[in-house]
């Protein structure tokens, strides 16, 4: 199992916290993306990760934004729901992934929550030629708007059963999607996925998409 490290990750003129992990032989590495109002400490994007770390994927979690940028005030609190902000954002972090030779060699997928799956969304969209796939958790896909169409990632929704608006939300973006797709529905689940076995559902589907896609180590191809 890759040990993780605390990076600090350069976007544009700002400098974000990050965790790093690329366990031995990974082909792939996942950045992720939160949604408003959560950082790299989330437990469930914790626990997401650490799967796909068992199924040879590396993993960077990081702040999308600075604590200033956090701050509870009227100028600084719509940076949390502006996507078009969080998606340049996520571009300038995978800028960063791919100006350091150790990681340049991965292909890179996103793995976006909530408002943080709209902007994974818009950035793939962005760097079709870089970004080899792209799960959302309870995302807010429709919020990616015209950007949908240009997606080229395959792309997978998971979303809870319980969690009606969302997942009637997640259905229309799905016909929007022009990438090849999926749209996974936990039964049951509501929208934080704290229902008994839902985000162990949630990590396990992600590591088998995010290994078809980017590839994981043989180690983990090979398991029954």
């Amino acid at each position: 199992m890759a040990v993780e490290r605390e990076v600090e990750v350069v976007a544009g003129g700002v400098r974000l916290g990050g965790t790093l992990a690329v366990p031995e032989g990974a082909r792939g590495l996942v950045i992720f993306a939160h949604g408003s109002g959560s950082s790299r400490h989330s437990p469930r994007n914790r626990y997401v990760a650490y799967t796909l770390r068992t199924a040879g994927l590396g993993t960077l979690l990081f702040d999308l934004l600075t604590e200033d940028e956090e701050a509870e005030d009227d100028e600084t609190a719509a940076l949390r729901f502006d996507i078009g902000f969080l998606a340049g954002r996520l571009g300038q972090v995978t800028d960063w992934v791919f100006a350091h030779p150790e990681l340049s060699r991965l292909r890179v997928g996103y793995f976006g929550s909530s408002t943080g799956a709209a902007a994974a969304l818009v950035a793939a969209a962005e760097k079709p030629e870089l970004i080899g796939a792209v799960v959302s958790r309870g995302g807010r896909a429709d919020l990616a708007g015209g950007a949908l169409a240009r997606v080229l990632a395959p792309t997978l929704l998971l979303v809870g059963g319980a969690d009606d608006l969302v997942l009637e939300l997640n259905q229309r973006a799905l016909e929007r999607l022009g990438s090849p797709k999926a749209l996974e529905v936990i039964p049951g689940a509501t929208h934080l996925f704290e229902e008994r076995g839902a985000l162990e559902r949630v990590a396990e589907l992600a590591a088998g998409w995010f290994a078809r896609f980017l590839g994981a180590t043989l180690e983990a191809e090979t398991r029954p």
